[in-house]
């Protein structure tokens, strides 16, 4: 039964009268009549019984009463949540993110998303390094991933969420850790931890930065899977490792100090970002809340 059969025929049902019932749905009568028994071909059963002075329900018809009430209410909720979806009411969004070094960040997005728009779903997903994370974007994977990259595709457009600081992360009982802030000459003859690089990937290409002012070579020991291990392995005495503010903030170690360089590298920026060419109505919404964010 098609929906606006459905609605005719409750009509007559409910009024027990085609004029009114044509009334009810704002048209005339004889167009209402022919679809009435168009429906009841269809069916191959007579739903109402006529007669000049009633009209009465058969059993068929009143059998149908509430099948057809569920029908037309279930079209009436598919529209209101269509028309909620395309005002990014309501939704699901797949957020990636690097993983616990930015858990702060994302925590602050998530619950200010959650209390403007309860209507949309987060799916969250971790362990998203700079590389690996923006591959899942550009391949349609992840809606919006939240990380760091110095160097973005020109499909992918971004927001700043906050700004982080370099660091140096040394074991506790290294002879660097007394000094203040580190020099590039430092700490060149030091074995490095570092995590996997690629294509934009902030921390690669801020040691390179490094060992071009310090004219040396970084003699890198160990590639961690994640920061929380690279911290592990700091710890362990195996290296140093540069890193962010946000990882000394985010990832609890318990002998492992921070020194920032004595010579700044540049700013570095945890960015949202999304493919340019595939907006949707709940990410708009989700880069709206991001856009609100005072930058720390």
């Amino acid at each position: 039964m098609e929906v606006s059969k459905a609605t005719a025929f409750l009509a007559v049902a409910e009024e027990l009268h085609f004029g009114r019932a044509a009334q009810r749905l704002h048209m005339a009568q004889p167009p209402l009549s022919r679809l009435i028994r168009a429906l009841e071909d269809e069916l191959g059963a007579a739903l109402f019984d006529r007669s000049p002075r009633s009209v009465a329900l058969t059993a068929v018809g009143a059998a149908l009463v509430e099948p057809a009430r569920e029908l037309v209410m279930q079209s009436e909720r598919i529209t209101q949540l269509a028309r909620r979806v395309q005002r990014g009411e309501t939704g699901r969004i797949r957020l990636g993110f690097a993983g616990a070094s930015v858990n702060t960040v994302v925590s602050a997005l998530t619950h200010r998303l959650r209390r403007t728009q309860p209507g949309l779903v987060l799916e969250l997903s971790g362990s998203q390094l700079s590389e690996p994370g923006m591959e899942r974007l550009r391949s349609g994977a992840l809606d919006a991933v939240v990380g760091r990259w110095d160097v973005l595709p020109r499909d992918i457009d971004s927001h700043v969420v906050a700004h982080e600081e370099l660091l140096v992360a040394l074991p506790a009982d290294h002879p660097l850790a007394a000094t203040a802030a580190l020099s590039a000459s430092d700490v060149a003859d030091q074995p490095w931890i570092v995590l996997p690089g690629g294509r934009g990937a902030t921390l690669s290409a801020r040691l390179q930065r490094l060992a071009m002012n310090g004219r040396f070579v970084p003699r890198i020991v160990e590639t961690a899977a994640d920061s929380a291990t690279q911290l592990l392995l700091v710890d362990a005495g195996a290296g140093i490792a540069l890193t962010f503010s946000g990882v000394r903030e985010n990832i609890p170690v318990h002998s492992v100090v921070f020194r920032p360089l004595a010579a700044s590298l540049g700013p570095v920026d945890v960015r949202l970002a999304w493919r340019r060419a595939d907006m949707s109505p709940a990410l708009e919404r989700l880069i709206e809340v991001a856009r609100s964010f005072p930058l720390h």
